[in-house]
């Protein structure tokens, strides 16, 4: 008899524009929490929650908040285009997303949300 882990959790480490960058996903059932990191620690933690004025997944809006670390607005942008597709993919559950990135460019942000897609766990 098999029994499912209470929480599931995937990893993986991919080099993004010759950067080790690292992810992991974890599913609760009440939130997803990623951590994506390119110096090895959790970063700043954002919170992106899906908005709940918004009847139409199809056009969501989502809110950024920082609960720990720096406030900045390149950090809102960043967490909402990673962490947006999580979000509606797990069926508008919140996500928890832990940011310390060395390369923000527009084209790392493309390769590390296949790299989160590569670790889905909702």
């Amino acid at each position: 008899m098999s029994t499912q882990p209470l929480i599931r959790s995937k990893q993986t480490e991919k080099s993004i524009n010759g950067i080790s960058t690292q992810v992991v996903c974890t599913e609760f059932s009440n939130y997803i929490f990623i951590v994506l990191t390119q110096y090895g620690k959790i970063g700043t933690l954002v919170s992106v929650t899906p908005d709940s004025r918004s009847g139409d997944i199809s056009t969501s809006m989502f809110t950024t908040k920082v609960l720990l670390g720096k406030e900045e607005a390149l950090t809102h942008v960043c967490a909402k285009n990673l962490a947006t597709f999580v979000s509606q993919e797990a069926g508008n559950r919140p996500v928890l997303l832990g940011l310390a990135l060395k390369d923000s460019s527009i084209e790392a942000i493309k390769a590390m949300k296949d790299v989160i897609k590569s670790c889905q766990v909702w």
